[in-house]
């Protein structure tokens, strides 16, 4: 017998492992087939609580996991692209769209899935080894790793045949019900186990289980359920870590709608699962009826889901107001990358979300942007290092360009880095060429910073030889270096825009200006040099200023060329 409960031990295991990996197959599945279509509705159909909720809603539904999109729309608020409240109407629908895994389970337990599984895993099997339909290959696989997993979970319960094990059947009977003490017990075991496993479905699936028994009261599997809606949070608290502070308080936010709720059911415990239990047909003070357990989980969950949003939704300011008193902007009394070295940091990469593809593209391309803006920034010093006359204030601008100088190299080997790690991961054909693009993005920006640090060390060269450029080198420099800036600024706004939407002519038309400019001054400079207007020295130190804002300029053309060609 003892034998017997090993190997049933066993096979609840691996059906609960089974299940997990069924819902990450498919939903990595759904995420690459529309991955950016996903983003694209997160960020826009936001314009206000209501529609923001729904959006949670749906894409929930879509991914099967409410931790996706939850995680999904605290990286968009690290991002800038959600704002705070906005990313609280969306976790306000997540909650509500995961209510649809618990529906499922309970059909699992109550219909034969049997005929699904197999043709799906052979249609799933074809579909694999076609290139254009292997993510619905996948879509496929995971709904029937899924289902039979639900399969293998009912029959093991049968097995188990725990409703005459009268041991098992005393030590829950031991439980009163009727106590506060015991929900909030087996509500904190719910919590406890949910986070550990970090899998709010496989804390249902034991719950369906054991209350499909008959063994487990459905007041403990209910507060079991609670707990398991405290535990899910864990996730998006997890992958905030290490985030800014609105991404913080976003994962915030998520704890304190869940905890919330738990409390006001509490309070209403007993009367408001009888309401529930009335809705389904059950009665829970007579045995027999464990066929509508299942059901019976699966519409509490969708109750208090439904109910808590309903409550909270008119209060999204509130919680908005409460997470930043909470989690106030003391935190962090410095912009990030700013300053020190050590206080070096990237913006919005962060390392936990590489496992999520589309989020991590996302990430990349901001942090990437982020980085064009960094070195137009740096441009701009060497603009001011021209202007400068007094030795002091010179060597502190000076000192500050080569400090940033190095913050590009560090940025572009850390990007790289982040990069290689996520195209380990199996990516879509159109992640992979993102990855690629912006890998080319990134070894063009750093050139930038070289042609910026070289610039300055030129306009250094200058100042400790103590030569001066005529008014007239220093006008032709100026107009030199505004049409380099221009370059920049055209860079930037492709970046940070719709590629799409950018013209690249408008790139093209500054770089051959450049090209232009650059030959006459060069060809001017020679003859000025040779009629002694200036030394020599000043001839070179001028020419190798103009050359390096040139080759700034193919730099810059190369990134808008990443960012834009396909």
């Amino acid at each position: 017998m003892e034998q017997n409960y090993v190997m049933i031990g066993l096979k609840i295991a691996g059906a609960l492992g089974l299940l997990i990996y069924g819902m990450k197959m498919m939903s990595d599945a759904l995420q690459k087939m529309a991955g950016p279509q996903l983003r694209h509705i997160l960020a826009r159909m936001t314009t206000n609580r209501l529609t923001g909720m729904l959006t949670g809603a749906f894409v929930t539904c879509a991914v099967q996991s409410s931790s996706a999109t939850t995680v999904m729309t605290v990286s968009f608020v690290s991002a800038g692209l959600l704002t705070l409240a906005q990313a609280i109407s969306v976790i306000m629908g997540a909650n509500i769209g995961t209510t649809l895994t618990a529906w499922i389970m309970s059909l699992g337990y109550n219909v034969d899935l049997t005929s699904v599984v197999f043709p799906a895993f052979f249609v799933g099997m074809v579909l694999i080894y076609k290139k254009r339909h292997r993510y619905v290959g996948d879509f496929l696989f995971g709904i029937a790793f899924m289902f039979l997993s639900l399969v293998m979970l009912s029959k093991t319960g049968k097995e188990m045949d725990l409703e005459h094990n009268k041991a098992v059947v005393d030590f829950f009977a031991s439980f009163d019900t009727g106590s506060y003490w015991t929900i909030l017990a087996f509500l904190a075991i719910g919590t406890l186990i949910t986070c550990v496993v970090q899998s709010s479905a496989a804390v249902m699936a034991i719950t369906i289980l054991l209350c499909s028994t008959g063994v487990l009261p459905i007041y403990l599997g209910i507060a079991l359920v609670m707990g398991e809606n405290i535990g899910t949070t864990a996730t998006a608290n997890l992958a905030a870590l290490g985030a800014n502070l609105q991404a913080r308080r976003a994962a915030l936010a998520h704890l304190l709608f869940n905890v919330f709720g738990v409390m006001w059911v509490l309070l209403v415990f007993y009367p408001f699962v009888d309401l529930v239990c009335r809705l389904v047909g059950y009665d829970p003070t007579q045995g027999g009826q464990t066929a509508l357990l299942p059901v019976v989980l699966a519409m509490f969950h969708t109750c208090f889901n439904v109910t808590n949003t309903a409550i909270l939704i008119g209060f999204i300011p509130q919680i908005e107001r409460a997470v930043c008193w909470l989690m106030k902007d003391g935190a962090r009394t410095k912009e990030e990358g700013e300053g020190t070295d050590e206080e070096f940091r990237l913006q919005y990469i962060q390392s936990n979300l590489i496992e999520t593809p589309e989020i991590a593209v996302l990430q990349a391309q901001k942090e990437t942007a982020y980085f064009g803006v960094r070195v137009e920034k740096m441009f701009g010093m060497v603009r001011k290092l021209t202007e400068e006359k007094k030795d002091s204030a010179f060597g502190e601008l000076f000192t500050q360009i080569e400090r940033e100088e190095d913050r590009t190299d560090r940025m572009e080997m850390e990007i790289a880095r982040y990069l290689e790690q996520v195209g380990e991961g199996h990516l879509s054909d159109l992640t992979k060429m993102k990855v690629r693009q912006m890998m080319r993005e990134i070894s063009e920006l750093e050139s930038i910073g070289d042609a910026c640090y070289n610039m300055a060390r030129t306009l250094k060269r200058k100042q400790d030889s103590g030569d001066e450029f005529t008014p007239e080198l220093e006008e032709k420099l100026k107009d030199m270096m505004e049409l380099t800036a221009e370059s920049l600024t055209q860079m930037n706004s492709v970046m940070t825009g719709h590629a799409r939407e950018k013209d690249i002519s408008e790139t093209y038309r500054i770089e051959n200006n450049m090209n232009l400019m650059r030959n006459r001054l060069k060809a001017q400079n020679i003859q000025a040099v040779n009629n002694r207007e200036y030394s020599y020295a000043v001839g070179t130190m001028f020419t190798d200023l103009v050359t390096e804002c040139e080759k700034l300029g193919d730099y810059v053309v190369n990134v808008v060329q990443a960012r834009v060609i396909k």
